[in-house]
């Protein structure tokens, strides 16, 4: 299985709540709390993951801060590979790489432990929710910067309103973005 199924997008999208006006008056926030409170969604979530980063044959999964490490960390486990974090910048000891992006009012920046990811390593990215695309497209330079390929990104929810795909196609290079989910 490489995508979710009806019935699993169904239990998936019946648990995320939606949130009017947060974090600011205007925006539905989309929490995914109570998906990751239900075990059995939470548990089709990961074996869904899990089964597309063994079709893509990823060696390893890179999750984003914050939430994208509660996706990527059980997918890594059901899936026997290992577990990559994706910081932001600050939060690693030791040699790390770093990656800056553009946000909307400014920018931000990324880094990996430099030794995580070396040739030869399938980095599946996994991550919550895709957006505008920035953080995922900085996470692919980082991929590739430490000479790793990239296998594909894969997101629970893709807010399809918003530019992610667009930006975050040339990034890939052709290879596969995964959205269970698109609003």
């Amino acid at each position: 299985m490489t995508e979710a199924s009806e019935d699993v997008t169904g239990l998936l999208l019946s648990r995320i709540r939606d949130v009017p006006d947060y974090p600011i008056p205007g925006v539905m926030f989309k929490d995914i709390t109570p998906l990751l409170a239900d075990p059995e969604a939470f548990t089709a979530l990961t074996d869904v993951l899990a089964a597309l980063c063994s079709a893509q044959g990823a060696t390893k999964i890179v999750g984003l801060e914050a939430r994208g490490f509660i996706l990527a960390a059980p997918v890594a486990v059901r899936a026997g590979l290992g577990f990559v974090p994706v910081r932001k910048a600050g939060k690693l000891p030791g040699a790390t790489l770093r990656q800056a992006y553009e946000l909307e009012y400014g920018t931000a920046e990324i880094e990996v432990h430099a030794e995580d990811l070396a040739a030869g390593d399938r980095v599946m990215v996994i991550d919550d929710v895709l957006a505008t695309g920035g953080t995922a497209e900085a996470s692919l330079e980082l991929v590739r910067r430490a000479g790793a390929e990239v296998a594909g990104v894969a997101v629970l929810m893709e807010l399809g309103f918003l530019p992610g795909r667009a930006r975050l196609d040339p990034a890939l290079r052709g290879a596969p973005l995964t959205a269970l989910i698109t609003v």
